[in-house]
């Protein structure tokens, strides 16, 4: 019997949905396009996984095979409070009504939530979540790029992509990237992902480089823009001596982002000061 009549319709659709979504996507997502429940979608996705037809990740689903070995939702769901930190950090770079772009990374899928706080942006994308974040909230204006779709990534890339993004005069792009040399830069594995961080580098005013720590340990075969077109990066942990002074000979600046426990004593100030007024 074919593997699609031992699944149940709910199933069926659920696994239609994530491929209609770039083959992987949150249980809130699935639950808005089905229109169900969020625990109805639980409970289909722990159906699916016993058959291997989709891995469970933290607050999703991505389907598998070897094309999702690196899925999308796996990356999001390593390093979320490192992420969060440095989507937090990112914030006060983006004022209302600024022209911004962001990639499909998942530490840029934490900025976007973010930016739910900010109005009347331009935003670019090539990111199938970051424009469905965005959309239709505070009277933004998505752009979503053309061209290929890669269902791993949940984006789009190549020719159309790169030829689009070049008709925008941005104010602030926001790129994240797989790896980072203290020789080369940004550095990606994929060569059509590299290519587009490149033009998109070069139409943006300013270009900010967001990592989590780990990145400064890992290695990727193709590189991103040219180091001298990033303006500044962000990240989580101050990264060792070669790559400050990398960044400091190409004229990157250099911020971290805010920790939990920093945060946590901001609001613990502001709690004492409000106080006093009283």
């Amino acid at each position: 019997m074919p593997a699609d009549q031992k699944m149940s319709h709910r199933e069926l659709e659920l696994l239609e949905a994530l491929r209609r979504l770039g083959g992987s996507a949150r249980s809130g997502e699935l639950a808005k396009v089905l229109g169900v429940s969020e625990e109805t979608v639980r409970r289909t996705i722990k159906a699916l996984a016993k058959q291997g037809l989709v891995q469970r990740v933290h607050g999703g689903a991505y389907l598998s095979g070897p094309d999702t070995a690196d899925s999308f939702y796996r990356r999001i769901s390593k390093y979320t409070e490192e992420k969060q930190s440095i989507a937090a950090g990112v914030l006060p770079q983006i004022t209302d009504g600024m022209a911004i772009f962001l990639d499909v990374g998942s530490t840029t899928a934490f900025v976007a939530k973010e930016l739910r706080c900010r109005a009347n942006l331009t935003v670019v994308t090539n990111s199938i979540g970051v424009a469905q974040t965005l959309a239709n909230h505070n009277g933004n204006r998505v752009h979503f790029l053309g061209g290929e779709i890669q269902s791993n990534e949940r984006g789009t890339f190549g020719h159309v992509a790169e030829q689009q993004v070049r008709a925008f005069a941005l104010d602030l792009a926001v790129l994240s990237a797989d790896a980072f040399s203290a020789k080369h830069g940004a550095l990606y594995h994929s060569a059509t992902e590299a290519q587009l961080a490149a033009v998109v580098a070069q139409a943006a005013e300013r270009t900010l480089l967001i990592l989590a720590h780990p990145k400064f340990d890992d290695m990727a075969p193709h590189r991103g823009p040219q180091p001298e077109m990033l303006d500044l990066l962000m990240t989580d942990v101050l990264p060792g001596r070669k790559y400050r002074r990398a960044l400091e000979t190409w004229g990157i600046g250099l911020e971290l982002a805010p920790t939990q426990d920093a945060e946590a004593a901001s609001e613990v100030k502001a709690k004492k000061r409000a106080s006093l007024l009283e």
